[in-house]
């Protein structure tokens, strides 16, 4: 194996956590509100629910080839040739998928916190760290998943409670004004932005210690991370109100920006910032370890290390090119990334359960 290190189940649930909360929870308010208004918390659990079924069809996956990534299996269901060109698809979707999160981090920081700064200064630095995170392996990130993630649950917690007395019910209503049809639309934004993308961990299921308990571990944590989701859009709505959280690239910061006790405790947005800063590294780093490893398995090198710095390069000036600019992107969003995600997230897994289960089937009858 490329990486010789092992997680257990408890870390994979807190990865998956955060790689669900990740960029989501800056971009996916905005885009469930601009689609559905104030019935966004309702197609934000509709939108769970639908991705969490995605997820017995990974575990599936996963669990009958413990000892194989998604890159390696993708070559024994399909054949060398297909199953080569499988890989390659999924290498291109992984790293496109690592140069989108650079990108959001950037526009986040220059454009709410630090509007001097050149966007490139800040993808180089913070590139660097993921870069240093992924070189060290799964497992030392892992653990230090478990030494931030208490500190990001408090600041999530803080922020609800405070937020809390500045709630006004009235901004959810009416409910249904519109029907079920926006809200099935607005379902698709928080389907395509995380879960259709957690099917970056099929490149770390041979690399927990009980394969047996991933299935589990993957789905409490998507779960729990769609559940603050579906609480940070909740809160966005009754406390902005629907038509300025569809507007805002960022609502969640802004609500943070919100809270104050009287004129001694203000501007604590800054500690929220943190939050979003560690969820964001979590799933960058776990989308560029997958997207190095895929391609070290690819080539058949004997170590994926080599490939992190110039792979990392080229990171920096495709998160530049990807898209022009912020709007460009939420238009991208909300109308071309859930089904390109849907091929990678859905239709090959179901392609590769699928010949593989007629194959194991004709395998013991013959």
């Amino acid at each position: 194996m490329l990486e010789k290190g092992k997680i257990n189940s408890r870390q994979l649930k807190i990865l998956a956590m955060l790689y669900t909360l990740g960029s989501a929870i800056l971009i996916v308010p905005s885009g469930l509100t601009a689609a559905s208004k104030q019935d966004a918390w309702i197609a934000a659990i509709v939108g769970c629910a639908l991705g969490l079924s995605l997820l017995l069809l990974y575990n599936a996956l996963g669990t009958r080839y413990p000892e194989q990534t998604l890159i390696q299996y993708s070559q024994v269901v399909l054949g060398r040739w297909a199953g080569t060109a499988v890989g390659i698809l999924y290498f291109l979707f992984f790293f496109l998928l690592s140069s989108l999160v650079l990108r959001n981090i950037g526009d986040f920081i220059t454009s709410i916190t630090l509007p001097e700064t050149p966007i490139q200064a800040v993808h180089i630095m913070f590139l660097l760290i993921v870069i240093i995170g992924a070189r060290l392996g799964l497992e030392v990130f892992a653990r230090a998943s478990e030494i931030f993630f208490p500190w990001i649950l408090l600041l999530l917690l803080v922020l609800v409670i405070c937020i809390s007395p500045q709630i006004h019910a009235y901004k959810m209503l009416p409910m249904f004004e519109e029907g079920i049809k926006p809200i099935l639309k607005g379902s698709l934004s928080i389907l395509g932005i995380p879960y259709l993308e957690l099917v970056v961990f099929l490149m770390l299921y041979p690399y927990v210690n009980k394969v047996g308990k991933a299935g589990k571990a993957l789905f409490t944590g998507a779960l729990l991370g769609g559940i603050v989701l579906i609480v940070i859009t909740m809160m966005c709505i009754l406390v902005l109100g629907a038509d300025f959280t569809a507007r805002h690239a960022f609502p969640s910061y802004t609500l943070a920006k919100k809270i104050h006790f009287g004129e001694f405790i203000q501007r604590i947005e800054v500690f929220m910032g943190i939050t979003w800063f560690l969820t964001i590294y979590f799933k960058l780093i776990i989308c560029f370890y997958a997207s190095v490893l895929s391609l070290a398995q690819l080539c058949r090198l004997r170590s994926y290390k080599p490939l992190t710095l110039p792979m990392g390069l080229i990171l920096t000036v495709l998160s530049l090119i990807v898209y022009p600019n912020i709007v460009y992107f939420r238009n991208f969003a909300s109308k071309i990334w859930t089904p390109y995600a849907l091929t990678f997230g859905l239709a090959l897994p179901l392609l590769l359960f699928i010949v593989s289960s007629i194959r194991n089937k004709a395998k013991a009858q013959g």
